[in-house]
């Protein structure tokens, strides 16, 4: 439990969970005419019986519209009328067998279920792998005192495993159960403790059959899936908070004495005037009022280039002042600002997406009341039969242990792990395992431009025609700078082993570039018509993006810039393009860079094009029947990594870009787009082999049990050869197109790339 956040400042949440009525409608927001939106976190969400039992829950209060339940970040969101007082959610979920509280994007807690079943796994591995030690021994043909002593041992380890990593599927079966559901974990639940019961009843009375390695083994796979799936559901979470801890938690706001208060960004309103200072980001959408800066605006266009303003310009919540203070006035509050649309995006985005994964969900749930009644069928039809209970009891056992989803539930799982360990190996990290499944489907991909198809980096052009003094002059002004432009005028003298000349009196001008007065006059280096400017001339701001370097208002030299081309970009287009995928090009650049790169690649293009745009954009598509792989890598373009069918960025790209995004590519070669495909491409085949080769294991191991010619123990053998089986067809994937060797610069950084990604 914990505070409540959104809006305005919430209360604490009782012991009981229980939100009153005023701190219900607090936490909710207008969505549309007479219509508000709650959104409420449920941790104990896992599977699509929870989905189900949420959804009708919610659903059959009075004034609710309609209830969507998203499984990734274990989030519910509810559209009730607003003519009405909230209907108590969190009460009726606590009823329905579901803690709840109001969801706070922005909240770090973590629900601690990660290290549970990490933990659980540990120890039925450990109990397991010994256990059959031991059975080993008594499959040898030991004698009866040894076979009752090892039997015993197994016992001994058994029972605090099966206490112990047992509850992860225990706790879920009693909460369905006591509230009148059944999902999957009741089935495995039963299937365990009866292999167990019998085990210790065959022990307790020196008979010559225990199954208790089969309980634990089975506990063992049956973890490995469960552990599986909430690392690859986390990813999405990640993403949602990492977006919600980009904005600003507050700013300077003038009061009517004369002095400044800052304000948290949940008390900033439309119309108030903010002081935004040098390094601080725009904490709400708003319009300078006085000053003049260059910002970081990739949060918006994506583009790296610095991007003056003055008086007039138009802020967006997240961007980041580089250089010097300004006036704004808010024109929207955080919840509508630019920033809180985008994490809305994201998850509605996510949200739809989670819709895929439901079908596999309910397809899941038919198993539990499929497998109850073959086995009680089956355990009546030998009591009717022979009249003896306890091998009734054992045949149906069987048949629960037999009938265990292991093999289905590692037909997927084991061949994503192995297809991102190959794909891992090439540079290309797969963060959830849905992704290669959808990206087998794709058949269009949408590429962004800046630091997708280029680097982002800007670079001087042709710095070997440029004067080795003058070109020695700027990078030494430029040294005073951390501009774009000015690291690459630096980069380029250091390349070209030029001395930057030395300058003590260097000042920054912002939205304008830098000074400098000596002995031999003042040097300038920035914006073409201030740099050529009379020194006592008014400046004006330019749209050029080339960079001036004057002395006492005359030309020395010009500089411009362009950005550099990711590695194999056009023999990537190309290939796709062979494949018959159609690719495009999605950018919120401005219009001619954008133009010239789809040229020289052969393909359409958008250019100018706002985030909300891009998602618009991947959404019709989607509509019209395409399957979508966005390739992106800027923080505008991260509600349409999560919007389209499956997404990549780069290494080099944002935090929230990379966690949002399905797949990174570490090295700087864009034939990783190309190569993850076809990975896709042959993961599913095989996906495809080892669902088939489970439901044959099925329809030929479940009749044998039923008629009684498997013990529990050679079921859970049958069990752990389906599953060795569906594991050795995965080890089969390889790779058909490799990638190129990594460059020195992508060495530099995929190191931390991989860090920062397997956090």
């Amino acid at each position: 439990m914990g505070c409540c956040g959104s809006g305005a400042e919430l209360a604490v949440l009782l012991p009981d969970a229980r939100a009153s009525g005023e701190e219900m409608l607090l936490a909710s927001r207008v969505v549309a005419d007479g219509v508000r939106q709650t959104d409420l976190s449920v941790p104990a969400i896992h599977c699509g019986a929870c989905i189900r039992a949420i959804e009708k829950a919610l659903g059959g209060l009075a004034g609710v519209e309609s209830a969507r339940v998203n499984l990734s970040t274990k989030r519910a969101t509810v559209r009730w009328r607003a003519d009405g007082p909230p209907p108590p959610f969190i009460q009726t979920l606590k009823q329905a067998g579901f803690e709840a509280h109001l969801f706070d994007v922005g909240s770090d807690n973590e629900d601690g279920a990660l290290p549970e079943l990490i933990r659980a796994l540990a120890v039925a591995g450990f109990a397991a792998s010994n256990i059959m030690l031991l059975s080993v021994s008594i499959w040898s043909g030991a004698e009866s005192e040894t076979r009752d002593l090892f039997h015993w041992l197994s016992a001994i380890i058994a029972l605090p495993a099966l206490a112990y990593s047992g509850r992860i599927f225990f706790r879920s079966a009693w909460q369905a159960l006591k509230h009148g559901r059944t999902n999957m974990d009741v089935p495995i639940s039963l299937g365990v403790l009866l292999a167990f019961g019998m085990s210790f009843y065959e022990t307790v009375l020196h008979g010559p059959h225990a199954y208790f390695d089969a309980s634990i083994s089975l506990l063992f796979f049956l973890l490995i899936g469960r552990t599986l799936d909430y690392m690859m559901r986390e990813r999405a979470r990640l993403a949602v908070k990492g977006l919600a801890r980009l904005a600003a938690r507050g700013a300077l706001v003038p009061q009517a004495d004369g002095t400044r208060a800052y304000l948290p960004v949940s008390e900033i309103e439309a119309g108030m005037t903010i002081m935004l200072g040098a390094g601080e980001r725009v904490p709400v959408d708003a319009t300078v009022t006085k000053g003049r800066s260059d910002l970081d605006v990739s949060l918006v266009s994506g583009e790296h280039a610095p991007l003056a303003v003055a008086v007039g310009s138009v802020l967006r919540a997240g961007m980041l002042n580089l250089t010097g203070p300004l006036t704004v006035v808010a024109t929207a509050t955080a919840d509508n600002s630019f920033l809180g649309e985008m994490v809305r995006m994201m998850e509605t985005a996510e949200q739809g997406r989670s819709a895929y994964r439901r079908v596999a969900d309910r397809a899941a749930g038919l198993y539990a009341p499929v497998v109850h009644l073959t086995a009680l069928l089956t355990f009546a039809g030998w009591l009717v039969a022979t009249g003896d209970v306890h091998h009734a009891l054992t045949v149906a056992v069987a048949v629960l242990i037999i009938t265990c989803p292991c093999a289905l539930g590692l037909a997927v799982p084991m061949v994503q792990v192995v297809a991102a360990r190959q794909l891992f190996e090439n540079g290309i990290m797969v963060k959830d395992g849905g992704a290669l499944e959808r990206l087998a489907e794709i058949d269009t991909v949408v590429f962004d431009k800046t630091g997708t198809l280029t680097l982002g980096v800007p670079r001087l052009v042709r710095p070997h025609r440029l004067d080795p003094g003058i070109l020695a002059i700027a990078a030494g002004l430029a040294s005073h700078s951390r501009h774009p432009y000015s690291r690459a005028l630096v980069e380029a003298a250091a390349d070209d082993l030029l001395p930057g000349a030395a300058f003590d009196d260097v000042s920054e001008h912002p939205g304008y570039g830098l000074a400098a007065r000596t002995e031999a006059g003042v040097y300038r280096l920035g914006r073409p018509e201030w740099a050529l400017a009379d020194l006592g001339g008014t400046a004006r701001m330019s749209g050029d993006v080339s960079v001036v370097l004057s002395k006492n208002g005359s030309c020395l030299a010009e500089f411009r810039f362009e950005d550099r081309p990711r590695v194999d970009a056009v023999t990537a287009i190309a290939g796709l393009k062979d494949s018959g995928l159609e690719v495009q090009i999605v950018s919120g650049d401005r219009e001619i860079p954008v133009r010239v790169i789809a040229a020289e690649l052969g393909i359409p293009y958008l250019a100018g094009v706002l985030p909300s745009g891009k998602t618009g954009h991947i959404a019709a598509l989607e509509t019209s029947g395409r399957k979508v792989l966005m390739v992106g890598d800027g923080l505008n373009d991260t509600p349409a990594l999560s919007a389209a069918h499956a997404s990549m960025a780069p290494a080099s790209a944002v935090d929230v870009g990379r966690n949002a995004a399905d797949l990174v590519f570490l090295r700087e070669s864009l034939a990783a787009v190309p190569q993850a495909i076809s990975v896709a491409r042959e993961a599913s085949r095989l996906v495809r082999q080892n669902l088939a080769l489970a439901v044959a294991y099925n329809v030929v191991a479940v009749p044998i049990a039923i008629l009684g010619h498997v013990t529990p123990l050679v079921a859970a053998v049958a069990m752990s050869a389906s599953s060795i089986a569906v594991v050795a067809n995965a080890l089969r994937l390889k790779g058909r197109q490799k990638i190129a060797p990594c460059s020195a610069g992508a060495a530099r950084f995929s190191v931390g790339a991989v860090m920062e990604a397997v956090k």
